[in-house]
Formats: structure tokens, C-alpha cells, sequence
């Protein structure tokens, strides 16, 4: 039966190269383990849903050239009345902003007047009767907004309005012992109510930022609409439409009027596009991550190959003793394999606790979430597996080494 004391008092005679082995598993369980929780929280972000039907939807982002805050609402109510008339087109409506966009207006709210403390931070959507609809947003309690409650106003003299529509995640905020519907909220700094008239099931944030992480569903619907010189149409198309619609929607809006500016970059996206370029950096991440990881591991296992091997070549002697005192092929691959292993089980041990180390100096600095030791735990196996594989093929090699070796010189 294989003794571990033989095989530890080895160890020792080659203590450099067991504590750089060792060292290496540690260093690469820790990276590992929480580069795969950064891979997971970012795939979790980039597919996160944002409430709108995604698909059909198209947006504009347009821009009116020598148009003053008394022209735009006739200008934009002109340009919604041609896109709804348009063949393959549902719906349209004007926005400040959407989910994903990046940029919009946010605020903190509360259920009184007086209160300094705010309950929750949102954002706000200035918007028509027909956002709803045109967004594909599925209200789950109350009404839309009625056209007689849709009006245009300039941004600097939004205070409130009588009426909202809120997401569902911002209303349990609110109200968490009952149904926001017909309750009232307070903006910032305001005193004049807005009661909650429909609740829709889900609306997310533009940003996709960490730090809107907090707040990532919590969207009010307004019946306003914003003048100035910019704004976003949001078109949704029929099925098998949006190619088409792509290129007829901008005529459209030249033909309507020219003295406008539709940026060539970004300034028409098919919704697919907006996701794509909203969690381009995620997607990146989480791609750079994974290839951290699989250099890392290639490494270690390269590593333990090399080692083994040498230490296989020096041992040749050693080992042709063992075999011509009656060991087995069978034998010297299992001193390898839990040579290795008690390497490796060193190295995961020092692992974990860096692993978790790490995490708690990225928690306390970059505002991440808490390491799952069940990274930690599977990270463990499939270090110590690699070991077991990469040192496999030379430790076969060693056991193949034939009696004979006993009686050549070193």
C-alpha cells in the first residue's frame, strides 16, 4: 500500500518547485473563482429585461435645426401624425428617453410631501397615450393615460403632473403592504401630489451602469412632452417590417421637414442594436474574463506537466529501484497522482482563502456582490482535477520506466 510519509519527505527534498506549484494553483483558484462570479453577474446584466417587446421596435433619435420651444410641440405632433399613417407601421410615440438608451432624466420620490429621506430613486419618461402601446409595456393594474391628460412642457418648468404610470418594482417600493394603484407619490421637492393611475409589469432604467443597479426598474411614465430641439421617436413596426422600416421612417421624417439633424451614428437602431451597443462593455468583460480564465488554467496545467517531467527525469534511477524490488506499473502512477494531488490540495486550501480575500477587498472597493462559495467549492474540484489530468500523461511515462534503469549509472 502507497505511504504518504515516502512521498512527503520527497517533497521536501524539492521544495521550490512544490511551493511554486503550490503558489500557482492558489493564485489561479483565486482569479479563477472570481472572474467566473464577474462572468455570471455580467451575463446576468446584459440579458436582463428591460418590459418593452423588444422586437419590431425601432428608434429615432432627431434633432430640429433653428426650431424654438413655441414650434417644436407643432413640429413633433406633425411628425407622430405622418409615422402612425405610415404603412407597416402599429404605433409611435415621442420620448425623452427609453431603456438602455444611456441617458434621462432621474429623481427620488416619496409618499409625502415633507419627508427629506427618499424612499426610492427613479427615472422619468415623458411621454403620450401612445408610449404604452408603441413600447409594448404590459400594464398589470389600472389604465393608460387618456389624450385630454397629454401636454407639452419646457424642462426647466417641470414641477409634477396629476397623474402617473409606474413600474411595478417601483410601486411595491412605495407601498409594499398594499396596491400603489390610486395611492399618490411626491417628487423631489414638491408639494402637489401625482396620483398612480396604471402600473405596468416591468420598465426598465436607460442606464446600465452598477451604480443604477439599485434602481434598475424603477420608472415613472409621465404625460408630458418635452420641447426643445431634441428627442426620440419610437416606432414599432409590423412583423417582418423593421428592415423596411429602417430606411422609410427617416425619409418619411425628411420628407415631413428637412431642418433636421438625424445623427449617422446611432441616430436610427432597431432595438437589437440598442442592447447590443447598451452592454458592449459587459459583453466584452465577460469575453475578456473568460479568456483570463482559460490562459490561467492553461498555465497551471502546463506547469504541472513540466514539473512532473522533470522531476520523472530525475528520479529515472529511483524509480527502475522500486520497480526491480517488485513495484508496479500501477504503483509508481499512483505515487504521482497523490504526489500531485497533496500539491494541489495545498494549493486549493491557500486558494480559497485568496479567493475570498479578493472578493471582499472587490466588494469594499468596486461595490460588487459577495463571492457564492459554491464558486469557491467548484472552483476546488476542477483545480484539483486539472492537476490530476495534466499530471496523468508523465506520470504514465514513470511507470513505464523499466527495471533495468536500477543497474545505469546517473
Amino acid at each position: 500500500m502507497l505511504q504518504i510519509k515516502p512521498i512527503l519527505a520527497a517533497l521536501k527534498r524539492h521544495k521550490a518547485g512544490t511551493v511554486l506549484i503550490a503558489l500557482q494553483i492558489a493564485l489561479t483558484l483565486a482569479i479563477v473563482c472570481n472572474a467566473l462570479f464577474i462572468i455570471r453577474q455580467r451575463t446576468e446584466h446584459l440579458s436582463r429585461p428591460t418590459g418593452l417587446i423588444e422586437d419590431n421596435l425601432l428608434t429615432v433619435a432627431n434633432r430640429w435645426v433653428g426650431a424654438d420651444d413655441k414650434t417644436t410641440p407643432s413640429l413633433g405632433k406633425t411628425d407622430l401624425d405622418a409615422l402612425r399613417r405610415m404603412p407597416g407601421v402599429v404605433d409611435a410615440t415621442m420620448t425623452n428617453s427609453y431603456p438602455l438608451r444611456g441617458g434621462g432624466w432621474s429623481t427620488s420620490v416619496n409618499i409625502t410631501p415633507d419627508s427629506k429621506k427618499e424612499m426610492a430613486h427613479t427615472t422619468l419618461y415623458f411621454s403620450d397615450d401612445h408610449a404604452v402601446p408603441t413600447m409594448g409595456l404590459k400594464l398589470v393594474a389600472g389604465r393608460n393615460f387618456r389624450p385630454d391628460e397629454v401636454s407639452w412642457v419646457d424642462a426647466k418648468e417641470f414641477r409634477t403632473t396629476p397623474v402617473v404610470i409606474v413600474s411595478k418594482a417601483l410601486a411595491d417600493k412605495l407601498y409594499p403592504d398594499g396596491s400603489a394603484l390610486g395611492k399618490v407619490l411626491y417628487h423631489s421637492g414638491e408639494t402637489s401630489p401625482s396620483t398612480i393611475i396604471g402600473i405596468v409589469d416591468r420598465l426598465q432604467v436607460p442606464w446600465t451602469g452598477t451604480w443604477a443597479g439599485t434602481f434598475a426598474e424603477n420608472a415613472i411614465l409621465v404625460p408630458r412632452l418635452l420641447t426643445g430641439n431634441f428627442g426620440s421617436y419610437l416606432v414599432r413596426t409590423q412583423p417582418g417590417e423593421l428592415a423596411r422600416m429602417s430606411k422609410a421612417v427617416p425619409a418619411l421624417l425628411f420628407k415631413t421637414n428637412r431642418m433636421r439633424v438625424i445623427p449617422e451614428e446611432r441616430g436610427v437602431r432597431t432595438f437589437a442594436e440598442v442592447r447590443e451597443q447598451a452592454y458592449k462593455s459587459d459583453r466584452g468583460m465577460a469575453i475578456l474574463m473568460g479568456v483570463v480564465c482559460a490562459v490561467l488554467l492553461a498555465i497551471t496545467a502546463a506547469g504541472i506537466v513540466g514539473l512532473t517531467s522533470f522531476w520523472v527525469g530525475q528520479r529515472r534511477k529511483q524509480i527502475g529501484v522500486r520497480r526491480a524490488l517488485g513495484a508496479t506499473k500501477h504503483d509508481i502512477l499512483s505515487y504521482f497522482l497523490t504526489e500531485n494531488l497533496l500539491i494541489g490540495a495545498g494549493g486549493v486550501l491557500l486558494g480559497a482563502a485568496m479567493a475570498v480575500g479578493m472578493n471582499l477587498w472587490l466588494v469594499s472597493h468596486f461595490e460588487m456582490e459577495r463571492l457564492s462559495l459554491l464558486y469557491v467549492a467548484v472552483g476546488v474540484i476542477v483545480l484539483l482535477l486539472l492537476g490530476q489530468g495534466a499530471v496523468l500523461a508523465p506520470a504514465m511515462k514513470a511507470s513505464r520506466v523499466p527495471p533495468v534503469e536500477a543497474t545505469r549509472s546517473v
